[in-house]
């Protein structure tokens, strides 16, 4: 992946298909709290579900744990219940 580029995108300005390609134009929110295009993601409409069940999937997971971390801290005599709940800022799941 010589060419692969990292945009920060935290909404979707547009999105089209034209000829079985699905464009999707990615926003950041600016300065002045309007979304701004940031990129664009272009693909083949045929791969456009396989990329939303992913997301979905990631979601789920995303989902799992943080029950998982909430009833780990509920749990009486666990140090992590007297402690403010502690979310990673990061999540890898591979």
């Amino acid at each position: 992946m010589a060419d692969a580029r990292t945009i920060f995108a935290d909404g979707i300005l547009d999105a089209s298909v034209t000829h079985g390609v699905a464009r999707l134009t990615l926003a950041q929110t600016g300065p002045d709290g309007k979304p701004v295009a940031a990129g664009q993601l272009v693909m083949p409409l045929v791969q456009l579900p396989a990329l939303a069940n992913g997301i979905m999937g990631l979601l789920k997971q995303i989902e799992s744990r943080m029950k998982e971390a909430q009833a780990q801290a509920q749990q009486p005599g666990n140090a992590a219940a007297e402690a403010p709940a502690s979310i990673p800022g990061a999540f890898r799941f591979g």
